[in-house]
C-alpha cells in the first residue's frame, strides 16, 4: 500500500512483502522467499504488533500487480510536473528502457508520464492509444471497445518529449520526424506482458502516434467465444479439418477477423500439422506455429514470403492478406497442390469477397474449385446484466461454397443469387446482428453504429 506506508514497489517485489495497517496492527503479506530479518525491520520501523499471512508466490504477484495499479499516480496528476525547457537531448541519452511499468524508482516526470498512460490504457482495456498533436493542445485519447475517448489534453510543448521516449522505447529512429515509422516493444503490468505496435506519422504540428496494444493474457482463441452459432461454429471447424481449400475471413479494419483466423489456427495446433504464416505484422505469438513477419523494406512481401513458406513443406498456411493478384493466385495453387489456405480479404460482406477476387483477376473456374468458405463479420459493444457495455463480441455471415453457388461462380458472378443461396442456411451479418439484439447481448443503437457500412 504505497500511498499509505509509502514502500515502492520494487522494494515489495524483491523482499516478497505487501503490507497494510489497520488501527492496532501491521498485516504483512509474505512468501517462503521473504526473509525474517525484513519482517524484523518493518515490526521496528513501524513500532506495531505484527500479523503474517504467507500466501503462494502466484496470490503474491497478483496481489502486487493489484495494489500498485489501483494506487499509481493519474496521468493527468503527473503532467503538471513536467519541465517544458528540459533539454532533449541530455533526457534522450539518459532514459532507460522500462521493462515493469510498476516500477517507479526512476521519477523523471517523463517516463513516469508515459508509463502511466500505458498503465491506464491497459487497465482500461484499450485497444489503441492515439498521440495526436494541435497547435495549442495535445490530445491523448484511448480506443475502448472500439470507441475513442480523449483522456488527456495537455500543452503540445510536451509533445516531442513524450515522442522521444515511445521511440527510445519501441527502437525507432528519434531523429526522424519528416517519414512514417513503425516499431514494436513488450511491456510488463505487474504479471501481465503485452506487446504494443507504434505508428508514427507527420502531421501540420507534428508526428501523430498511434499504439496498439495486444495483450496476450486476453487474448480468447477459443472458436466458441467467438459470437458464432453453433451451426456456424461446426461448419467452420469441419472446413478447418479440409486438407486443402480456401478459407477467407473479411470485414473492415479492426472487425476481429485476425482473431477468427487465429481461433481456427489454435484449434488445428496439435504438433501433427506443419503451420505457416504470412504475417503483417505477427499479432500473438502461437507455440508450434512457425510464423514470418513481411519485411516490404527488403522486399520480403506477402505474395514472396507465400511463396517461400510453401517451400516448408506446410499442411496449413495463413497470409495474412489477400491485398493483390499475386497473392491470390498463390494462395489458389497452394490450395490446388494440396495445403489448406486461410487468409482475409477487405470487403464489407461475404459475396463482395468473391467478386473482389474476381475483379482482381482470379479465373473464375479456379475460385470455383478451391473457395470453401467466407466469413463476414463485425465486432459489437456486450451489453453486461446492468445494460452496460462491456468487452465485444462477434456478429457473423458465413457462406459455404456448395455446387449450387459454385455454378454461379463458374458462369457469371451474380451477388444477388449468391445472397439468396447462401442466406437460405445462415443468417446475413444484418439479421444475425438483429438476433443477438434480440437476445440482450448487444443494443439495436450500437448495430446500427457499427453496420453503418452496409446498410
Amino acid at each position: 500500500m504505497k500511498n499509505e506506508i509509502d514502500l515502492s514497489y520494487k522494494y515489495c517485489k524483491e523482499n516478497q512483502i505487501l503490507l497494510e495497517k489497520d488501527q492496532n496492527h501491521l498485516l504483512i503479506k509474505c512468501t517462503d522467499d521473504t526473509k525474517v530479518p525484513v519482517i524484523s525491520y518493518l515490526q521496528r520501523h513501524f513500532k506495531m504488533p505484527i500479523n503474517l499471512s504467507k500466501i503462494s508466490q502466484h496470490e503474491f504477484n497478483r496481489a502486487l500487480a493489484e495494489s500498485f495499479s489501483n494506487n499509481a499516480s493519474a496521468s493527468k496528476d503527473l503532467i503538471e510536473n513536467i519541465d517544458e525547457s528540459i533539454d532533449l537531448d541530455s533526457l534522450i541519452s539518459n532514459l532507460p528502457k522500462t521493462e515493469d511499468l510498476l516500477d517507479d524508482s526512476n521519477n523523471a516526470p517523463v517516463i513516469r508520464l508515459i508509463n502511466a498512460i500505458l498503465s491506464e490504457a491497459i487497465k482500461d482495456g484499450a485497444s489503441d492509444i492515439h498521440i495526436e498533436p494541435y497547435e495549442e493542445n495535445l490530445s491523448i485519447r484511448f480506443r475502448v471497445d472500439g470507441i475513442l475517448k480523449e483522456k488527456l489534453n495537455p500543452s503540445s510543448r510536451i509533445a516531442p518529449l513524450l515522442n522521444a521516449r515511445i521511440k527510445v522505447m519501441s527502437n525507432l529512429d528519434i531523429a526522424e520526424r519528416r517519414v512514417p515509422q513503425d516499431g514494436r516493444m513488450s511491456l510488463k503490468l505487474g504479471e501481465k506482458w503485452v506487446d504494443i505496435r507504434v505508428s508514427t506519422l507527420p502531421s501540420s504540428f507534428g508526428e501523430r502516434l498511434v499504439l496498439r496494444l495486444l495483450d496476450k493474457a486476453d487474448a480468447s482463441l477459443d472458436l466458441k467465444e467467438l459470437g458464432m452459432t453453433e451451426e456456424m461454429t461446426n461448419d467452420y471447424l469441419n472446413q478447418l479439418k479440409s486438407t486443402s481449400g480456401i478459407i477467407l475471413v473479411t470485414g473492415p479494419t479492426g472487425s476481429g477477423k485476425t482473431t477468427t483466423l487465429y481461433s481456427g489456427l489454435n484449434f488445428l495446433n496439435d504438433q501433427t500439422r506443419n503451420i505457416l504464416t504470412v504475417e503483417d505484422p505477427i499479432e500473438y505469438a502461437l507455440e508450434g506455429v512457425g510464423q514470418t513477419q513481411v519485411n516490404n523494406k527488403v522486399g520480403l512481401t506477402f505474395a514472396q514470403g507465400f511463396r517461400a513458406i510453401l517451400r516448408q513443406d506446410p499442411d496449413v498456411v495463413m497470409v495474412g492478406e489477400i491485398r493483390d493478384k499475386e497473392t491470390a493466385e498463390t494462395a489458389i495453387q497452394a490450395s490446388l497442390t494440396g495445403h489448406l489456405v486461410l487468409s482475409t480479404i477487405h470487403t464489407n460482406d461475404s459475396v463482395g469477397a468473391i467478386t473482389r477476387l474476381i475483379d482482381m483477376g482470379v479465373e473464375p473456374y479456379l475460385l470455383a474449385s478451391t473457395l470453401k468458405m467466407v466469413i463476414a463479420q463485425r465486432l459489437v459493444r456486450r451489453l453486461d446484466e446492468n445494460n452496460q457495455f462491456s468487452g465485444r463480441v462477434g456478429i457473423f455471415e458465413m457462406i459455404k461454397i456448395d455446387a449450387e453457388i459454385k455454378k454461379l461462380i463458374n458462369e457469371a458472378i451474380d451477388e444477388d443469387k449468391i445472397r439468396k443461396i447462401a442466406f437460405k442456411t445462415y443468417k446475413s451479418l444484418i439479421h444475425d446482428g438483429e438476433d443477438k439484439v434480440q437476445k440482450g447481448i448487444t443494443s439495436d443503437l450500437e448495430l446500427k453504429r457499427v453496420l453503418k457500412q452496409v446498410d
